[in-house]
């Protein structure tokens, strides 16, 4: 039961961080919003770390040994915040919360395949009617404007 109770909070705090950045970014700029995001979201994660006292792993060469493409993780992270502060205003909540779930699947879909070398097809299935869902829902707003 915990673990639902954490899944629908981080639900609440996607939607509700997403609707903050588009506020500060309608205040001080996209761009802005993004690093002082990034700014604090830094500060967290080293208060965390040092909060869960394992600071030595920084200087531990087994902690640098992931894939290479695990590095790109906070280049993406910033084009994904820069673009759902810009898409924000522009579409709702809803759709845009759908978009990055179809855009996290297919992503990890991707890293399966790179690191694996297999295609998970039940996850290509279920993004397949997500975004036929999608469609539809879109469509059926779209019909009654």
């Amino acid at each position: 039961m915990i673990y639902i109770i954490i899944a629908i909070l981080s639900g609440v705090t996607i939607v509700t961080s997403r609707s903050i950045n588009c506020v500060l970014a309608d205040k001080i700029g996209m761009y802005q919003s993004t690093f002082f995001n990034y700014v604090f979201g830094l500060i967290g994660s080293f208060l965390l770390l040092l909060i869960s006292g394992n600071t030595l792993q920084l200087f531990n060469s087994q902690s640098y040994s992931a894939i290479w493409f695990a590095y790109t993780g906070g280049l993406l992270g910033v084009v994904v915040v820069t673009l759902s502060s810009f898409l924000s205003s522009k579409i709702s909540s809803f759709y845009l919360t759908l978009l990055l779930f179809i855009g996290q699947l297919f992503t990890g879909v991707l890293i399966d395949y790179i690191s694996n070398g297999y295609i998970p097809i039940y996850q290509i299935i279920g993004g397949i009617l997500v975004i036929i869902g999608l469609g539809y829902n879109l469509f059926i707003d779209n019909s009654f404007k």
